[in-house]
C-alpha cells in the first residue's frame, strides 16, 4: 500500500495535544477525600479505573485531534486532453508470427513504447485469419499493457492475413474524435490474403479520419509486399520502416515516439479523499466510554 499520496489538510491541528498534556500535568481538579479499610484492594482498583479512564480520555482527544487536522488522501487525476496525441497500434498476430518468437519481441517493445506514451490515448487492435480491435482508444495504459501481456499468436487464427481489414477498423476507432494528432502504426510480416477489405477502401478510411499510417514490416522482405505499406504510409504522409533484427525494431518505435511527440501535457487536478468522518467517529465512541466509566459508581 502506497501512503505517499496521505496527508494532512491542516497539520498544526495536532498542536492541541501538547496543550492536552499540559492540561494533564497543571490543571489538576481537587480529590475528595474517603476513608476505606481495604487500602490495598482500593488501590489496586483505583490504578486501573484510573488508567483506563485517562487512556479513553487520550484517546478521545487523540482522535479529535486527527478529525480537526483533516486527514486526506490525494490522487493526480488526467484531464481529457483533446490537443493530444490517439494512437491505435495494429498487430499482426498470425501464426508466421510466432517464428523466432517475433511476437513476443514485438510486443514487449510496444509495451515499452505504451510507457513512454504518459499523456496519449491509445488503442489496440489485432489481426490474422480477421480482425478486432481489442481495446478502443483509452487513456488507461496498464489495460493494454496487461492485454499485450496475454495475447498470444492463433488469437485471431494463423492460416491469413487480413492487414486491409485491420487498417479499416482501426481506422473507425477515430470516427468520432476530435483530436488534431491521430496516428496509427501498423505492425505485420506478411501479406494481405483475406480480400475482405479492398486496399484503397482501408486507405481511403485513414485519409478520411487525417490518419497518419506509420507502417513496419518485419522478418524477411519476401514474406510482406514493401510497395503495399510504402504505399499506405506514403498516402497517409507518415512512414514505412523495415525492421530485421529486436535493436532496429526498438529504434523504429524509438523513432516513431520522436516524430509524434507530444508537446502538450494532459491538464492535472488532485482529487482529494477525506477520512475525517471515521475519526470522528471513533472520537465520539471513546467519549461515550469515557463519559460511563467517569460516572460508574
Amino acid at each position: 500500500m502506497n501512503f505517499s499520496n496521505y496527508t494532512f489538510e491542516y497539520p498544526y491541528a495536532f498542536l492541541i495535544l501538547i496543550l492536552f498534556f499540559v492540561c494533564l500535568k497543571f490543571c489538576k481538579t481537587k480529590g475528595v477525600s474517603f476513608y476505606f479499610p481495604n487500602i490495598a484492594l482500593l488501590e489496586k482498583a483505583s490504578k486501573n479505573s484510573i488508567l483506563l479512564i485517562n487512556s479513553l480520555k487520550f484517546l478521545t482527544v487523540l482522535f479529535l485531534v486527527i478529525a480537526l487536522s483533516s486527514p486526506i488522501k490525494e490522487d493526480d487525476v488526467n484531464i481529457k486532453n483533446d490537443e493530444g496525441y490517439e494512437i491505435s497500434l495494429i498487430l499482426d498476430a498470425s501464426g508466421s508470427m510466432i517464428e523466432a518468437n517475433k511476437f513476443g519481441i514485438v510486443k514487449d517493445i510496444v509495451t515499452d513504447f505504451v510507457d513512454k506514451r504518459e499523456h496519449d490515448r491509445l488503442g489496440l487492435s489485432i489481426f490474422a485469419d480477421f480482425a478486432y480491435v481489442a481495446i478502443p482508444l483509452t487513456y488507461d495504459k496498464n489495460s493494454i499493457k496487461r492485454l499485450l501481456s496475454k495475447i498470444e499468436v492463433g488469437i485471431a487464427g494463423r492460416q491469413r492475413t487480413a492487414l486491409n481489414e485491420a487498417l479499416f477498423l482501426s481506422s473507425n476507432l477515430f470516427k468520432t474524435s476530435k483530436s488534431k494528432n491521430k496516428i496509427a502504426i501498423l505492425l505485420t510480416d506478411g501479406i494481405d490474403n483475406t480480400n475482405t477489405i479492398p486496399l484503397d477502401v482501408a486507405i481511403n478510411t485513414a485519409k478520411k479520419y487525417g490518419i497518419k499510417v506509420y507502417t513496419i514490416g518485419v522478418g524477411t522482405p519476401g514474406d510482406f509486399n514493401p510497395a503495399v505499406l510504402q504505399e499506405i504510409a506514403n498516402q497517409t504522409d507518415a512512414k514505412y520502416f523495415y525492421a530485421d533484427t529486436i535493436q532496429g525494431l526498438k529504434d523504429i518505435y524509438s523513432t516513431i515516439n520522436k516524430l509524434e511527440k507530444s508537446e502538450i501535457k494532459a491538464e492535472k487536478y488532485v482529487k482529494k479523499t477525506y477520512f475525517y468522518q471515521y475519526f470522528l467517529v471513533l472520537a465520539m465512541l471513546f467519549f461515550m466510554a469515557y463519559f460511563y466509566m467517569s460516572n460508574k459508581e
